[in-house]
């Protein structure tokens, strides 16, 4: 069994090389240190500038992500001027190629959120929504808190919070509630099919107009829409301040004005009303066929005659044969 011939003197000087190299690297090492800092503060400070000058503009949401991204990117290219100071057989090419390689492998790993991140730098920049914007997205509606790079986050009209990422907004359609100052409502009201239209129409104009929070210009208008069933229909239209709360509260208040101004006036606002005809057909003089409405037609050449009839024939028959 052959015996290993160790040498401590090695391993000491391999230590004493490293403490050597060290000692050596010591000033760059300072410098890059140096050299890091103050590129850390100077990303700190081009981020604070960004951050006050979009502040002025009312962006302060994309002044967050702005200077967050330049702090950043200033803190990577002090980070990278350090590696070469310590390392002068580094040079910034080499780190570049580098950090290229790295990005494809970060991109795949982390493909979700830098979908999400551009997606919201786009949002931020291009400001389909604003913070205080009320917005119906994915389903969820509600009023915009926040815009962040990841997620969007917006609290429901019954006190959620609900975080959408960015990419799903991005992507998808987006109904914006607040982006014009009114917003139309609408609502369809039955009359009574002999109710007179123009009446009715007038007491419906009148009694909306006359509602807190409706807006006069334009002002409320109606529309005849249908020749109903058990009633005809009248679609009434106004506007109001395009928030939830004007909208939901003056739509109540505008049913019930009208609501009561009709029932003043006298015309009807008609249930939905089924008539049911039973045509008996065992016997083909059950019914007379050629004074129904509904049902049978009464067809060409001999209609059957209805029992009535056929008594009255038969007692007409007894008078004559009598005479």
């Amino acid at each position: 069994m052959e015996e290993v011939d160790a040498n401590p003197g090695l391993i000491f000087d391999k230590l004493d090389g490293w403490l050597d190299g060290f000692f050596r690297l010591l000033p760059n090492i300072g410098v890059a240190l140096v050299v890091a800092v103050v590129f850390w503060f100077l990303g700190m400070g081009i981020g604070a500038l960004i951050r006050k000058s979009a502040g002025r503009r009312g962006r302060e949401n994309l002044g967050d992500v702005g200077g967050a991204l330049m702090r950043w990117a200033v803190t990577i290219i002090g980070f990278m001027l350090a590696v070469t100071i310590v390392a002068p057989t580094v040079t910034p090419g080499d780190l570049i190629a580098g950090l290229g390689v790295s990005s494809v492998a970060i991109g795949f790993a982390f493909k979700d959120i830098l979908q999400n991140m551009l997606a919201g730098i786009l949002i931020l920049l291009r400001q389909p929504f604003e913070v205080g914007d009320q917005i119906v997205s994915g389903g969820h509606e509600g009023t915009v808190e926040k815009i962040e790079t990841r997620a969007t986050m917006i609290k429901t009209y019954d006190g959620r919070r609900v975080v959408i990422p960015n990419s799903d907004i991005y992507t998808d359609s987006v109904v914006v509630n607040t982006a014009f100052d009114t917003r139309r409502s609408e609502y369809d009201i039955g009359i009574g099919c002999s109710d007179d239209w123009d009446t009715a129409r007038k007491v419906m104009q009148d009694a909306c107009a006359s509602v807190e929070g409706v807006e006069t210009d334009p002002a409320p208008e109606t529309i005849p829409v249908e020749l109903g069933d058990s009633a005809n229909i009248v679609r009434l239209r106004w506007w109001t301040k395009s928030d939830r709360a004007s909208q939901i509260h003056t739509f109540g208040a505008v049913l019930q004005a009208v609501y009561k101004a009709l029932d003043e006036k006298g015309i009807d606002m008609p249930y939905p009303t089924q008539v049911h005809l039973f045509h008996d057909q065992t016997e083909a003089t059950d019914g007379d066929r050629r004074a129904q409405r509904e049902g049978w037609p009464a067809g060409e050449g001999d209609v059957p005659k209805s029992r009535a009839q056929q008594r009255d024939e038969k007692e007409e028959k007894a008078r004559r044969s009598d005479a």
